[in-house]
């Protein structure tokens, strides 16, 4: 095969390249792409490097007319368009793999060079990641290897050769990548994230079934950092709010309706809520989720700052956006851990958190029924049964589990009396129901707990598998009081580091069982770069360019003074260029300018002379030829000539260079 490859023509040989390069560009939106734009590019490409391989002719333009037709016929049928980023980006794949069976001349191949560098770009519109920005690394590495190899002579260079100048390219034009990144002007993007399907993993969504899954698969992905300012809160105090979900339909939770004033200005608080204790501050770093949901601690009675974005605080304490998150998202809140809230007298609470749909569980309301008549508190101390029911989960064989199978339409009734297993969704949707059922005031509130701090960093990590349900109750004097009946079943789920693992391929078995530390150290190392990347690159926002000009004395910076800054900078950079190229001339060698000098002036007066002449060839040459009365120039030539030879010159440089003015040059 190297045989083959090496005996081939350049023209094959650099096509193949070239091919091999372009399969880089485009594998990473393989998952992006349609099933028949994968295919087809992809059976372009072998086509392509087939011909190649074997030197044979390309196809004519009908091939290329019919598959461009196929192609635009095939878009509007998957897209519905041809505009937008997917339909985008589909069509540029399949023309930059349809172009190279055009690659006939160097015109054609600069085309396919600029469309490669393109499609390159494309790929960060569907992930910003230090893996794919990486790869696309290498791929530009690649293509202007490329772009150098086809601008050199004839005959067969070597690749790497011109990888090596590729890679000097590419050095020599990084300090103007890092200015332009630093210094211009960062505008609102233009594309978001496709919306997220949740569906089978752990995470959260804006509606909860119950007992549709058969068995939850941990995403392992992280959902987002948290850098707390001094100690952080106890692991069993690390609740982050999302949606709070009220209506329940025997089968599906899901938020109230809007009501008039239930969703309030960022600038005052939610009615009825109380703060005590020290606050935490923080910083979170959002991973993108195509929601408007700003998760904070609880309880956070002040609007979290957020850049470039509104928020808003619910009547049941979660913060929301005015528009998704759809890219990286870093903010700073201030919560209290310590915190009271809702009305104050049960007439006050509304009548949706004690609804349940008719004809659903049946033996759960007996449950609640006998769970009454047994309690020897008073009819107004609902405590008494809240924590009756958290000790029938205690002692009541109920376990916590990702495989609980499929529940029926019972599901409260079924994981209270027949299953007794189930996820946190099973067990605080059982015991809100349980509740209502006892005619306490109860929601679910769905969110992420706990987390784990990377030891590299200091920063908190929280992943999809951290998301949680939990409940609160209504309870006279005290307002609507977090429970969380997960942790009576398994108390290491909110308690500790522990969770639920999924089982694990006989590799990473082995592997933990010989290296049991260095799976975790290496991990932490990786989401740690990873945590620098997303806080230093992704997360550099325009604030942050105008802090910097805050930092250099700027008062009241705009984006203008970026560009201000940033055209001083180039002109800057360019006024030290000139002065380095006119100190570069005078270091060059002063005898052999003042040489040339003479050789010019003798050129004046008709006489050519090689430009590797000595001084005593030209001075007997300007003897020769003008006689006795040049002899004074003769003379200043072989002094010249000793000065540089001679091994104890008797005349300096700067005396020559003096007396060049004064001589009598013929004319």
């Amino acid at each position: 095969m190297l045989k083959r490859l090496n005996a081939l023509p350049r023209d094959g040989r650099d096509a193949l390249f070239l091919l091999v390069v372009i399969c880089w560009v485009l594998l990473p939106q393989v998952p992006n792409l349609p099933w028949w734009c994968s295919l087809l590019a992809a059976g372009v490409l072998v086509w392509r490097g087939a011909l190649a391989f074997g030197s044979r002719p390309l196809p004519g333009k009908w091939w290329l007319l019919g598959l461009l037709a196929l192609t635009v016929g095939a878009t509007l049928l998957t897209h519905r368009t041809l505009l937008g980023r997917d339909a985008g980006v589909t069509m540029i794949v399949v023309l930059l793999a349809l172009k190279t069976l055009e690659l006939r001349a160097r015109r054609d191949a600069f085309v396919v060079f600029f469309l490669g560098f393109f499609t390159m770009l494309t790929n960060f519109f569907f992930s910003q990641s230090l893996l794919t920005a990486a790869a696309m690394l290498v791929a530009l590495l690649g293509l202007l290897t490329a772009l150098v190899n086809a601008h050199m002579p004839v005959g067969k260079p070597p690749l790497a050769q011109a990888a090596r100048t590729a890679g000097m390219m590419a050095l020599l034009g990084a300090p103007v990548m890092a200015v332009l990144f630093v210094l211009f002007p960062r505008f609102a993007p233009l594309w978001g994230i496709p919306g997220d399907a949740m569906s089978g993993r752990s995470g959260l969504s804006s509606s909860m079934q119950v007992g549709n899954l058969a068995k939850l698969a941990l995403d392992e992905s992280v959902a987002m950092r948290v850098k707390f300012e001094g100690e952080p809160p106890a692991q069993q105090d690390l609740y982050f709010r999302g949606p709070v979900l009220t209506a329940f339909d025997g089968r599906e939770w899901r938020p109230l309706q809007p009501r008039l004033g239930s969703r309030i200005s960022a600038l005052g608080g939610p009615s009825g809520l109380q703060v005590s204790g020290a606050p935490v501050r923080y910083e979170v770093t959002l991973e993108p989720n195509n929601r408007p949901w700003i998760f904070t601690l609880d309880a956070a009675p002040r609007s979290p700052e957020v850049p470039a974005m509104q928020t808003g605080m619910t009547s049941e304490l979660q913060w929301i956006g005015n528009r998704p998150v759809t890219d990286l998202l870093r903010y700073s809140a201030e919560s209290y851990t310590s915190f009271r809230h809702g009305p104050a007298n049960f007439a006050a609470v509304l009548p949706d958190y004690r609804e349940l749909p008719p004809g659903f569980n049946p033996r759960t309301l007996q449950l609640a029924t006998e769970l009454m008549r047994a309690s020897t508190a008073p009819p107004s101390d609902k405590l008494a049964l809240v924590q009756a029911a958290m000790n029938r989960l205690r002692t009541g064989g109920y376990t916590y589990t990702l495989e609980p199978g499929v529940y029926g339409e019972q599901t409260a009734d079924e994981f209270w009396f027949d299953r007794k297993e189930g996820f946190c969704e099973h067990i605080a949707s059982a015991f809100v129901v349980l509740m209502r059922g006892m005619d306490i005031p109860a929601r679910i509130v769905t969110g992420y707990q706990g987390g784990e701090r990377n030891t590299v960093d200091g920063f908190w990590t929280l992943r999809q598998s951290d998301a949680h349900a939990w409940a609160e109750v209504w309870l006279a004097g005290r307002g609507w009081v977090r429970v969380d009946p997960t942790t009576a079943v398994a108390p290491s789920r909110t308690g500790s580091f522990l969770r639920l693992q999924p089982p694990r391929g006989v590799i990473a078995t082995a592997f933990g069982a010989v290296t049991p530390g260095l799976a975790t150290s290496l991990r932490a190392a990786w989401e740690a770069v990873n945590n620098g990347w997303n806080q230093w690159v992704l997360n550099y926002t325009q604030s942050k360019q105008l802090n910097l000009l805050k930092d250099i004395g700027i008062e009241s910076p705009s984006w203008e003074d970026l560009l201000n800054v940033l055209i001083a900078l180039v002109v800057g950079v360019a006024l030290c260029g000139a002065a380095w190229t006119m100190w570069e001339r005078t270091q060059h060698d002063p005898w052999l300018r003042l040489l040339a000098r003479a050789r010019k002036r003798l050129l004046r007066a008709g006489m050519e002379l090689p430009a590797a002449s000595p001084p005593r060839q030209i001075a007997a040459a300007v003897t020769a030829r003008f006689g006795a009365g040049t002899q004074a120039l003769a003379d200043w030539l072989l002094r010249l000539e000793a000065q540089r030879y001679a091994r104890s010159p008797h005349t300096a440089l700067a005396a020559l260079q003096r007396e060049f003015r004064q001589l009598p040059w013929p004319t």
